[in-house]
């Protein structure tokens, strides 16, 4: 079954259609949709005249009384349709059953103590602790949960000094990417005056003897554009502890190239900092370097040319690993000598047919993590590249956190899968790996299975997906079926537990990710087959995987829910417009809706490296084709879409959300619901408190389980 073309899935679906329709049919009563005011906005773009009738939703909630009236008007909508759906209440309630264990962060180790997140059943927020030795007794060192009364302020990252006694950290508010940070000491507990604002897209670097740490951060915004305006003129800078934020010094920018980003790293033996600048979302770096005793922090340029891609693994005096993709599609590890008068790379890891995902120095020991068909491996090399076999994973998953130091014989990683929470491992070079700290679990993950499918696509490509159902599940005559996707940016959709997706399982469901073209699952031919004029390809890739899942039986007819975010949403928008037939339901994520647009907010401009740019003709047309908020078509039946958004995602701005949803429920797009959810002091998903998750994907889950037949207990 798995060759068959898709013409002959076609004409199998419509044979088989008309037999099982009356399985699952909802018919609603159609909403009366709140009416929403256009303008008079027709843009010229290489001889076409595009109509932006609600581009005044584009302006910030906060800012605009019109659209802050629209959002209330819309959530009115939207809540009095969710009170109606039965089930929602039992969803929340096996959902607060399925968050209840401790949500574990991996340790970092600093002057003898170990710093670590967990989050447990009921917190909204992690908590950040503190051990005096690996098994010493623990103390809760920051505790977010007071910082706000809804809980939507989180802990954003930190970093411990070198010897521990001081710890930097970032406060998120909202949801936003903005950052504030802030100094603790970690002896007392006490916070110090030190406060730095304005940072996004950062990574904390101490410098020897805690003088300071570096920072990445952008100008101050004009008042008012906040969460609206372009991140431009990104900055590396030191600053002193015990000093104001006017007096920190600028380590690293380039204002003659305002739109790239720089992020600074340091080598465990505290000798080099390493610069990772970046003009998108590529994985094309230059990397510049400081040596950390050089007076005056001047800097060195290692790779120049924005051609390939370069991670740091660890240095040791003048000699630097990295992972890269130059001569390697699929990636490869190799080493430098700073002391040369030109320095060049060294083979140390050549690329293989397996795709690295990450690597880790320990000691004497390098450890690569790699992709096999979208499945976690780690590999043990020693330090002249010679193999030394596999570590013992628990099974099919995904390996991820690897933190580990050249000065130090004790390592350690993550493993997770869509039936098991994450699990932190401890590796020692002498050992195989042994569990640092795991879950109790909610559930036995032994009664959910997990299998992976291969399907083909539009153009015979071979497609990767995974099913996750409850084990001996009767799936005869199909199950319900929520079909997850991304495809962009190099981003590898791999094995993960989310509370929200095991509630749907156990309610019955079936649970399919579809490892779509323009991720990193197969590296960088995988991702260039995904983006830009190939963009097409990953709909087509989400689009057969459906047809391959009605065909196998695998999901009920009128039965197959969608569901995407992010660049995600936009694919959820797309294949809606594309093939209204397939999908009963959907849900779009803060989703990028308006493909000519994208580009003039925060980090939209990032983007172009995957989407490309709308004011070049070429691109214009490939975006113009498949954009979301443009290609909706009247006069055709839509299925069933539950839209969600928040008013504080500085990351793809709620305009996009809102011009998509109000086009969507001006024409006539048929009887099934088509509303948004738009969240309050939230944004982008990352610091979403725990009852706000909950609240969400128990109203969203309900909305798609009406629509698809999944009973839901009372």
């Amino acid at each position: 079954m798995r060759s068959l073309t898709i013409l002959t899935l076609a004409i199998g679906l419509a044979a088989i259609a008309p037999a099982q329709a009356a399985e699952h049919e909802n018919k609603e009563t159609p909403l009366t949709y709140p009416e929403t005011k256009t303008v008079d906005v027709v843009d010229e773009q290489f001889g076409e005249y595009i109509s932006d009738p609600y581009r005044w939703l584009e302006n910030d909630v906060r800012e605009d009384a019109e659209v802050a009236d629209w959002v209330k008007a819309q959530n009115a909508v939207t809540d009095a349709y969710l009170e109606t759906l039965p089930g929602r209440d039992a969803l929340a309630q096996s959902m607060e059953e399925l968050f209840d264990y401790d949500d574990l962060g991996n340790p970092v180790e600093a002057g003898g103590k170990y710093f670590y997140e967990r989050k447990s059943g009921g917190q909204n927020q992690a908590v950040l602790y503190v051990r005096d030795g690996a098994e010493g007794e623990e103390r809760a060192l920051i505790d977010p949960a007071g910082w706000s009364d809804d809980g939507a302020t989180a802990l954003a990252g930190w970093k411990p000094s070198g010897d521990g006694s001081l710890l930097a950290y970032a406060v998120q508010d909202g949801g936003s990417d903005w950052r504030t940070l802030k100094v603790l000491d970690v002896k007392t507990g006490e916070v110090r005056a030190d406060t730095v604002e304005w940072a996004k897209f950062t990574d904390l670097v101490w410098m020897p003897q805690n003088f300071g740490f570096l920072y990445s951060r952008f100008p101050e915004p004009e008042e008012g554009e906040a969460f609206q305006s372009l991140n431009e003129n990104h900055a590396v800078y030191l600053h002193l502890i015990g000093t104001d934020q006017e007096k920190d010094t600028k380590v690293y920018a380039t204002p003659d190239q305002p739109e790239l980003n720089h992020v600074a790293d340091l080598t465990s033996d505290k000798e080099w900092v390493v610069i990772t600048s970046s003009s998108g979302t590529d994985d094309r770096y230059e990397i510049t370097l400081v040596k950390v005793d050089a007076p005056k922090l001047e800097t060195r340029k290692l790779v120049s040319g924005f051609e390939n891609d370069w991670r740091l693994i660890d240095g040791a005096g003048d000699t630097l690993y990295f992972v890269t993709n130059k001569d390697a599609p699929r990636l490869r590890v190799v080493k430098t000598d700073l002391s040369a008068d030109q320095p060049e790379f060294t083979e140390l890891v050549a690329e293989s047919d397996a795709v690295v995902d990450g690597a880790m120095i320990v000691g004497n020991r390098l450890v690569v993590s790699y992709l096999v068909d979208a499945k976690s491996q780690l590999s043990v090399f020693d330090l002249d590249g010679e193999a030394l076999g596999t570590l013992d994973l628990p099974g099919p998953g995904q390996v991820g956190s690897l933190s580990g130091s050249m000065k130090s014989d004790e390592g350690f990683f993550t493993f997770q899968s869509f039936n098991r929470p994450t699990t932190v491992f401890r590796y020692e070079p002498s050992s195989e790996p042994t569990v640092w700290a795991a879950p109790s679990l909610p559930f036995d993950p032994d009664t959910v299975e997990v299998s992976q499918r291969f399907y083909e696509s539009k153009d015979g490509t071979k497609i990767p997906m995974f099913l996750v159902h409850m084990k001996g599940q009767d799936l005869s005559e199909g199950a319900p079926t929520m079909l997850y996707g991304y495809g962009g940016f190099n981003i590898s959709v791999l094995p993960q537990y989310k509370p929200a997706w095991m509630a749907w399982i156990k309610a019955g469901g079936v649970f399919a990710s579809a490892n779509l073209r323009g991720g990193g699952e197969y590296g960088k031919e995988w991702h260039d087959g995904g983006r830009l004029q190939n963009k097409q390809n990953v709909f087509d890739d989400f689009i057969a995987a459906g047809e391959y899942l009605l065909t196998m039986g695998i999901t009920s007819q009128n039965g197959l829910a969608i569901e995407g975010r992010s660049n995600g949403g936009l694919l959820v928008g797309a294949v809606m417009n594309q093939r209204p037939d397939l999908f009963t339901a959907g849900h779009a994520a803060v989703g990028v809706m308006d493909m000519l647009r994208f580009d003039r907010f925060t980090a939209g401009r990032y983007w172009v490296d995957d989407y490309g740019y709308p004011n070049k003709e070429q691109d214009f047309r490939t975006q113009l084709a498949y954009s979301p908020y443009h290609n909706i078509e009247d006069g055709i039946d839509y299925p069933a879409l539950i839209v969600s958004t928040a008013d504080t995602d500085d990351r793809v701005v709620p305009g996009h959300s809102f011009k998509y949803t109000a086009r969507l429920q001006a024409l006539d797009t048929g009887d099934k619901p088509h509303i948004i959810r738009i969240e309050t002091r939230a944004g982008h998903g990352s610091g979403k408190p725990t009852d706000k998750v909950i609240e969400e994907y128990s109203d969203i889950y309900a909305f798609l389980a009406h629509a698809t037949g999944l009973e839901l207990d009372q």
